[in-house]
């Protein structure tokens, strides 16, 4: 399994308050208990709205995690061209557009994303509601690769969404706790559109969200994409934050696992 959605809130490390909250910590020895027999083999360490432009933290637990793993990272508007390697360097594949916690600048951002990825070869994500995406669409053309979170958040925007989709933006399937949605209409519906699109998150440890993730949620995506579950617990989010696959021997311990 690959984690494509995943927050580590480190108590080393600063936070800073997002309109009055904030979360628990949450270390990476809470998360490896947390998932402990679920075959997790690799993901996608994201920057939460606490930790604004610090990549201290997300470094750091990169270091920790391993070669598998890789991060999400809000950029500081000032950051330069080797600030972007370096951090390419610590395994960071991808910027990330906060829209659902303030106002950003996003004119600025989409020029900072499509530097990335002149630079390194990062790809953008949205934590957006669906509903914005029309308004975006002068920002999502320009941009070379991008997936969105938690399948948009609701279903206002899911046309849209899946004409994006359509267009190759890639969709996590994570917190099923936080939207407003028919979730398995929802993923029946993308995956139609695109069988490559979804990449599975555990959107731990769920901050803010009614409920954080449980084993079920992987039974509703089973559901929802019949045999290509294994590609949406794994491949899929390989492929798009380009980790090398899983050996045979780790793909046979982890099926064994999810047993």
């Amino acid at each position: 399994m690959f984690d494509a959605h995943l927050h580590i809130i480190d108590p080393r490390f600063p936070l800073v308050g997002n309109n009055g909250y904030l979360p628990e910590h949450f270390t990476i020895a809470q998360y490896r208990e947390r998932m402990s027999g679920f075959g997790v083999e690799g993901g996608a360490v994201v920057s939460g709205s606490w930790q604004e432009t610090d990549q201290t933290y997300l470094v750091a637990a990169l270091a920790e995690l391993g070669d598998s793993w890789v991060g999400v990272t809000q950029l500081d508007p000032d950051a330069t061209d080797d600030d972007i390697v370096e951090l390419d360097r610590a395994g960071v594949r991808a910027i990330r557009f906060n829209l659902k916690r303030g106002a950003i600048d996003i004119a600025g951002l989409t020029l900072q994303a499509l530097r990335a990825h002149e630079i390194a070869g990062w790809h953008a994500e949205l934590y957006v509601d669906g509903s914005l995406l029309p308004s975006l669409e002068p920002v999502l053309t320009k941009l070379p690769a991008a997936s969105v979170d938690h399948m948009g958040m609701s279903t206002d925007g899911l046309p849209y969404l899946l004409n994006l989709v359509d267009r190759g933006v890639k969709v996590k399937a994570t917190g099923f706790g936080r939207v407003d949605m028919d979730i398995l209409d929802t993923l029946r519906q993308i995956h139609a559109v695109s069988p490559e699109a979804l990449m599975f998150g555990s959107d731990l440890p769920g901050t803010r969200a009614q409920r954080a993730f449980d084993a079920s949620d992987i039974d509703v995506i089973a559901d929802a994409v019949g045999d290509d579950l294994g590609a949406v617990l794994d491949t899929n989010a390989r492929s798009f934050y380009r980790v090398p696959p899983k050996s045979a021997v780790q793909q046979n311990e982890s099926s064994a696992a999810l047993g």
